[in-house]
C-alpha cells in the first residue's frame, strides 16, 4: 500500500510546507495554510526516459533543432472573433470572443455574473449550433426558472434584433441551441465537452468542481488548479472557448491559487454597488486586447442591459447649478468617460476632521488637501471633507486631481463652476498642474457631450477644431481663478434685482 504524506499548501500563493505555520513563509499572509493529504505513488518528477547527451562521446558537429521552429517560419493567421451579442462585452474582450480562449470572470456574490453569462449564452446560441452551460451550483430546473425571467427562448419579434438580416424561422418561438449540464464531477464535464464539442462552454463556477482523484475538498488550492488545468487542455485541443466563473475573497481578489489567473487568457472583474443599478465589467488581463477596458451594464427587471452612452450615466443634471461640483474626463483603457465630482467641506464637530471618499482615492484626497493648504493658503486642516463621484465610478487616475481640487475649493468658498467646463490635469506637490495622457481623446469626448470650455495643463499643443475653448494653466491657483471668476448664482440674483428696479 502506498504511503501517504501530509503537506500544508497556502491558499494564497500555493506554496507547500511540511509543517503548519500561522503565517505563510512565502507571502506572509496569516491563516492561509491548509492541510492536504497526498498519495505517495505520484511524486516522481524526474523523467527516466530522458538522458543527457553530455556523457556521450559522439556529438553532432552542427547544432540542430529537434521540435522548435524559427520565428520567421511561423505563419501569421488572423483568427476570426465571435460576436457575443453585447457590444460592451465584445469591447472588453478586445473586439469579440477568440475561439479556443479561456476567460475568467470574478465578482462579488449577487453582482450578476451568472445573469450576464446566461444572457450571453442565449445570444450565442442564436448564431452557433452548440453552446454548453455547466452549472455546478444550480439544478436544471433553477436555471430554467431564471432563464424564463431573462427571456431565454425568444420570440419572433425580438429575434430580428439579435440575428439582424439573417433568416428568421417560421415558428413563433425559436428555441436556442443551448445545452444545460448540472454537474460537479470534473470527469463527467470533460467527457461532455469531448462528446458535444460546443463552440462556447460556460463553467459556473470553478470553485465548486470536484476531481475525484484528489483527496481535498472542492475549492481548495489543488482542486482549483487541477480542474482549471484539465479544462484548459480540453479547450485547447477541441478549440472550445471557455468562460469560467470564479468566486472572490473578502479582499476582492479571485479565490484560489494565483496560478489560476496565469492559466487563463483573459481575466475580467464584474464590479458595482449592489444598491446601484449599473455594473462595470473590467478587464485586468487580456492576451488578445487592451487591458483596463470597461463595459457598462444596467441591471433592470429582465436582466442586464447595455448602457449606450456611459458618460450620461455619471453626470447629474447639468442644468441645475450646484456648489462644490466639477466635471472631469477619465480614461479607462481606450474609453473616455465624463464624470462629475462632488465635494462637501464643512466645520468639524470632532477633535480631528473627517475625510471620506466614494469612487476616488482616499490618499489622493489627503495629498490634494495638503497642497491646497500649503500652496494656495486655504485652511482645510480643521474642516470635514467629503468627495464622491456621481454613480460611484472608481476614478483612480491622477487626471482627476484638478477637478477634485476645484470642487473642494468651490465648496469651501460656496462658489459654483460653470457646468459646461471640464477640468483635466494632475496636481504636483508644488502646486503645478501637470500633463496627462490621451488628452485629445478626452477633449473629443467632452466636446461630443456639449461642453464648451476645458481647463488643461500648459505645455502641449491642443487641437483647435473640436469646438472647445482651451484654457491652459500652469499652477492650481491659476485654475481656481479661471474656473471661478465670479459666482454665477449671485450674478443671476443681481440681474433679477436690477430688472425689478427698472420696473
Amino acid at each position: 500500500m502506498a504511503k501517504t504524506r501530509t503537506v500544508y499548501i497556502c491558499s494564497s500563493c500555493a506554496t507547500e510546507s511540511s509543517q503548519w505555520f500561522g503565517k505563510c513563509p512565502s507571502c506572509n499572509v496569516y491563516g492561509t495554510l491548509e492541510e492536504q493529504i497526498l498519495n505517495g505513488n505520484g511524486n516522481g518528477n524526474t523523467r527516466a526516459g530522458w538522458q543527457s547527451q553530455s556523457n556521450h562521446h559522439q556529438k553532432p558537429t552542427t547544432p540542430q533543432p529537434r521540435i522548435s521552429v524559427k520565428f520567421s517560419d511561423i505563419t501569421e493567421q488572423e483568427q476570426p472573433r465571435m460576436l457575443s451579442g453585447y457590444h460592451e462585452l465584445d469591447r472588453v474582450l478586445g473586439g469579440g470572443i477568440v475561439p479556443g480562449s479561456l476567460v475568467l470572470i470574478g465578482g462579488d456574490p449577487g453582482i450578476g455574473k451568472s445573469t450576464l453569462l446566461l444572457q450571453t449564452a442565449n445570444q450565442l446560441s442564436l448564431r452557433f449550433p452548440r453552446i454548453l452551460y455547466v452549472s455546478a451550483e444550480e439544478s436544471g430546473q433553477q436555471i430554467k426558472l431564471r432563464a424564463s425571467r431573462l427571456g431565454v427562448g425568444v420570440t419572433k419579434e425580438n429575434l430580428s434584433e439579435s440575428l439582424g438580416n439573417n433568416q428568421i424561422p417560421d415558428s413563433d418561438v425559436f428555441e436556442p441551441n443551448l445545452y444545460i449540464l448540472a454537474e460537479t464531477d470534473l470527469e463527467e464535464i470533460l467527457r461532455e465537452l469531448e462528446s458535444l464539442r460546443p463552440q462556447v462552454a460556460i463553467i459556473d463556477s470553478i470553485q465548486t468542481l470536484h476531481y475525484a482523484t484528489l483527496n481535498s475538498a472542492p475549492g481548495s488550492v489543488s482542486q482549483v488548479r487541477e480542474c482549471t488545468s484539465a479544462l484548459m487542455q480540453v479547450a485547447k485541443r477541441e478549440n472550445i472557448t471557455l468562460f469560467i466563473v470564479g468566486h472572490v475573497t473578502k479582499e476582492g481578489a479571485i479565490a484560489g491559487p494565483r496560478v489560476l489567473e496565469h492559466l487563463v487568457d483573459t481575466v475580467l472583474y464584474f464590479e458595482g454597488d449592489r444598491y446601484a443599478s449599473h455594473r462595470l465589467l473590467r478587464s485586468v488581463k487580456n492576451r488578445f486586447g487592451a487591458t483596463h477596458e470597461i463595459g457598462i451594464f444596467e441591471m433592470v427587471d429582465h436582466g442586464l442591459d447595455e448602457v449606450s452612452n456611459p458618460s450620461e450615466l455619471f453626470l447629474s443634471s447639468r442644468d441645475e447649478i450646484a456648489q462644490g461640483t466639477a466635471t472631469i474626463v477619465s480614461c479607462e483603457g481606450t474609453r473616455s468617460l465624463v464624470v462629475e465630482l462632488q465635494a462637501l467641506v464643512s466645520p468639524t464637530s470632532y477633535t480631528s476632521p473627517r475625510r471620506a471618499t466614494t469612487g476616488v482615492d482616499y490618499n489622493r484626497l489627503q495629498q490634494i488637501l495638503a497642497v491646497l493648504e500649503k500652496r494656495v493658503g486655504i485652511p482645510l486642516s480643521k474642516l470635514d471633507t467629503y468627495v464622491a463621484s456621481v454613480g460611484g465610478l472608481a476614478v483612480e487616475e491622477p487626471a482627476a486631481d484638478l477637478g477634485m481640487a476645484i470642487s473642494i475649493v468651490a465648496s469651501f468658498r460656496d462658489r459654483t463652476v460653470d457646468p459646461r467646463t471640464v477640468l483635466i490635469g494632475e496636481i504636483g506637490l508644488g502646486g503645478q498642474v501637470r500633463l496627462v495622457s490621451q488628452m485629445e481623446l478626452r477633449l473629443k469626448e467632452a466636446a461630443k457631450l456639449g461642453f464648451k470650455r476645458a481647463i488643461v495643463p500648459k505645455g502641449q499643443t491642443y487641437p483647435t477644431d473640436i469646438g472647445l475653448e482651451i484654457i491652459t494653466v500652469a499652477k492650481v491657483i491659476d485654475a481656481i481663478v479661471v474656473a471661478m471668476p465670479g459666482n454665477p448664482m449671485n450674478e443671476e440674483n443681481n440681474d433679477d434685482e436690477s430688472e425689478n428696479d427698472e420696473n
